[in-house]
């Protein structure tokens, strides 16, 4: 065994003895492609997604100089009838991107130093077969041992992230992988297929032609592979039986990824932190990617910040992903800052409603602690208040309360309502923007059905707590007082008879004429 050719099965099988969700299922997928035209896989995913788990359970399964067979016993993979078929039958070379760039006295010698890495296990372990250049070599190796290769290449594109000024080094670098991925002398004759794993996708380095032949699957289409891109509902429920862990803050701190197939997808790191401190908490560990990121988001192209705001209160953002080039350096505006966030996890898409939003309690609190900062005094201010206003709500403080509201509409609410309106939809979106700092503690619903009719907008705490359920009716040109009568007449707390603590009615209104908000809010003990 060796460290880049045929490594073995043992960084699997220490793998296997921490907190473990089979995802064996996709060796299936990867052996279903094995010398087609599919052959190439290429899969990007943020960082922290289990790319190198991947990488090295599929290491294990092909890797011929050692024998897996127990390693996975009992999981998924074992009973697909493609199992044995390829069960350690390849030669195996294994490559970790980020470990030769940090490895490396000079960067500018990253290329040649993995060309030789590769080629000196080779001929260590052929030295009979004679050659004149890698592609050669595997020709050989692949003749004498009658074993083509399988390539895993673990964060292929570190190189593009780390080393953008560097465009002679990245030619080199493509040139490396045409020789190997893109030449019908060598990629049909000596290699079965091959699996990459990156953060951004494929292209736009101006170099798309030299992998072009990889099918590639990414945070926007994860297409077959969606169940694999973190955990799922049932993976949940494995480890909740196994474990002793709370599901229901799982799903608030770690959920929010979805797709076509796939309407739950969970952070799996950040999972497996959890479960195994028992602390739930923001495990999202800061890139020198999102760093750079942070200077996009500080100038505020086309108004980003106000979309930022907006998606911390819990709402969607449209974005339009097809300008983006899938690199560092094209950034052009804030649909290519949306679509980056998206790659990078920070973001989840709905490609149905080609909307972003941020998809859980740990990333959201990333946002809230980066605008913090001094670089956002506006966006930091506007989240305080939202602060107060909750707190002076659960004092019942309607002085304070309804100036809260006013000063919200007179803010001009970064364009989500008019600051003239004259209809409850338009009340509603300005309340909804000042109580943005619910989403700490709360799940917003409107429109919920309760009683006779239907409440306006509720927040019910996510967990059982001292913090009181809020229900706030709205009324334009009618009084507070009219929206708790209302509340009362339709019996909307009905709804709530079966929780315990507090139910806070909170009706708030606005006059056309004198363009004053009003509030009133009565307790009521469940």
């Amino acid at each position: 065994m060796g460290i880049y050719f045929n490594p073995g099965n043992e960084n699997f099988k220490s793998i296997l003895n921490g907190i473990y969700v089979d995802k064996t299922g996709l060796i299936d997928i990867i052996n279903n492609t094995i010398d087609t035209p599919d052959k190439l896989t290429c899969i990007s995913r943020p960082r922290r997604f289990g790319k190198s788990y991947t990488a090295k359970m599929l290491s294990a399964y092909y890797d011929k100089s050692c024998d897996s067979r127990e390693l996975f016993r009992y999981l998924e993979i074992e009973n697909k009838t493609s199992f044995e078929k390829y069960l350690n039958k390849f030669n195996v070379i294994y490559l970790d991107i980020t470990g030769f760039i940090s490895s490396v006295s000079d960067i500018d010698k990253v290329v040649e130093t993995i060309r030789k890495s590769i080629t000196d296990e080779l001929k260590d372990e052929h030295p009979d077969v004679h050659y004149s250049s890698l592609g050669e070599l595997l020709i050989g190796i692949k003749e004498k041992t009658n074993n083509k290769f399988f390539f895993i290449i673990d964060e292929w594109d570190a190189l593009f992230r780390e080393c953008k000024e560097k465009e002679a080094l990245q030619e080199e670098y493509i040139k490396f992988l045409r020789e190997l991925f893109k030449n019908g002398n060598i990629t049909d004759r000596a290699i079965a297929g091959a699996f990459m794993t990156g953060i951004l996708p494929i292209k736009k380095y101006g170099h798309q032609s030299a992998i072009s032949d990889f099918r590639e699957y990414t945070m926007l289409q994860p297409s077959i592979f969606a169940e694999y891109v973190g955990f799922t509902k049932w993976d949940i429920d494995v480890l909740s039986q196994k474990y002793t862990v709370n599901k229901s803050k799982l799903k608030k701190w770690y959920d929010g990824y979805s797709f076509d197939k796939v309407a739950e997808i969970y952070n799996p790191n950040s999972v497996c932190q959890a479960v195994r401190t028992g602390v739930f908490d923001s495990y999202w560990s800061k890139t020198e990617t999102y760093e750079a990121l942070l200077s996009y988001i500080n100038m505020d192209v086309n108004e980003l910040q106000a979309d930022l705001i907006q998606m911390i209160g819990g709402n969607e953002m449209p974005v339009d992903t097809a300008t983006f080039q899938n690199d560092m350096t094209s950034i052009q505006g804030r649909d290519d800052v949306l679509s980056l966030l998206i790659h990078l996890g920070y973001l989840a898409f709905d490609s149905k409603t080609n909307k972003a939003r941020i998809p859980n309690e740990e990333i959201r609190r990333e946002f809230v602690s980066t605008v913090r900062k001094d670089s956002h005094k506006v966006t930091n201010r506007i989240i305080l208040s939202s602060d107060q206003l909750i707190m002076d709500t659960i004092e019942c403080n309607e002085d304070a309360v309804a100036r809260a509201i006013q000063n919200a509409h007179d803010a001009g609410t970064f364009g989500v309502a008019p600051l003239f309106y004259n209809d409850e939809q338009a009340l509603r979106a300005v309340v909804k923007f000042a109580y943005i700092s619910c989403a700490n503690n709360y799940m917003k619903l409107e429109e919920l059905p309760s009683g006779h009719g239907y409440a306006d907008i509720v927040y019910i705490p996510f967990q059982v707590s001292n913090l009181p359920i809020l229900l706030i009716e709205l009324k334009v040109n009618d009084s507070a007082e009219g929206a708790i009568s209302q509340v009362k007449e339709r019996n909307y707390p009905k709804i709530f008879e079966n929780l315990d603590g507090e139910l806070l009615m909170c009706g708030i209104s606005y006059d056309s004429k004198t363009k004053k908000h009003e509030c009133k809010i009565e307790k009521v003990e469940l």
